[in-house]
């Protein structure tokens, strides 16, 4: 069996880091983008313009998502031999200098077990049935483009949307537990916040997926509950920086979504991605 033609795509949002671009290794190039021009769906489509015509299956990964193993790329587009399946994501690990709280929060995102969801699953997932990860992904070329691509701006969940229209035009959404990378933040209080602040934006601005899928109130209470037990039996010292994180998410996701009240400025402080309000 002859095997695919694989092209490798950096798109480089004038990193400041000093890394060279011009000694790639054969199939692979870079096309770089002014940091003003970044969007999480945007970029991704622009992406996608640039591979070469004929492209079965696309893989996004993140800068910061390194594979845990060499075959990790092959088991994650394994899953496309079913012809259901129009996207899947990989397992994130902790790096090893992860805190406990994002440890826990890797754990819980991305268990052991792998799975395939369609759209009847939405009766028990919920949202989570169109849980996605922006990191490390791929996607069937043909179906993500026959539901538009990528929303060209969104300030996050680029993945999730996508996700969900597929769901919802009968394709089928598969995690690979097998398939990981080491990904994790750190972050703090006021980033935590932040985020969460972003994600009430996104949701606020995509109506049409809680009403379809339902609200994360749920999930996020279990979130809660599975955080502070884990802490209470691994990191017991932790467990009132975990409160005040809840607490910030919560105040950041409430503001999100009433951020069309909001003015320019304000929201532009209170948010991660602040390039997304330029």
């Amino acid at each position: 069996m002859q095997q695919a033609a694989v092209h490798g795509l950096i798109v480089d949002s004038s990193s400041d880091d000093r890394t060279d671009f011009t000694s790639l290794p054969e199939g692979f190039r870079c096309v770089q983008i002014a940091a003003a021009d970044f969007n999480h769906g945007g970029t991704r489509n622009l992406a996608l313009s640039h591979l070469p015509a004929g492209t079965d299956v696309v893989v996004y990964m993140t800068q910061d998502a390194l594979l845990v193993d060499p075959d990790a790329l092959s088991r994650l587009v394994s899953v496309f031999a079913d012809p259901a399946v129009a996207c899947a994501f990989g397992r994130q690990l902790p790096h090893a200098d992860a805190s406990p709280v994002a440890a826990h929060a890797r754990l819980f995102n991305y268990p052991d077990v792998s799975r395939s969801v369609g759209l009847a699953d939405k009766s028990h997932l919920g949202l989570k049935a169109c849980f996605m990860s922006n990191s490390f992904a791929a996607y069937r070329v043909a179906d993500l483009q026959a539901v538009g691509g990528f929303p060209s701006s969104v300030i996050l969940g680029e993945d999730m949307s996508v996700a969900a229209r597929l769901l919802m035009a009968g394709k089928r959404v598969a995690y690979v537990a097998d398939a990981c990378v080491h990904h994790s933040h750190n972050y703090s209080a006021l980033q935590e916040f932040r985020r969460y602040f972003d994600t009430g934006v996104f949701h606020a601005r995509s109506p049409w997926l809680l009403q379809t899928f339902g609200s994360a109130g749920g999930e996020g209470l279990r979130f809660v509950r599975s955080e502070l037990a884990y802490l209470w039996r691994h990191a017991p010292a932790w467990l009132p920086s975990a409160l005040l994180r809840t607490a910030a998410k919560l105040a950041g996701y409430r503001l999100g979504r009433l951020e069309a009240l909001w003015p320019q400025w304000f929201k532009r402080w209170c948010s991660m991605h602040k390039g997304f309000w330029h």
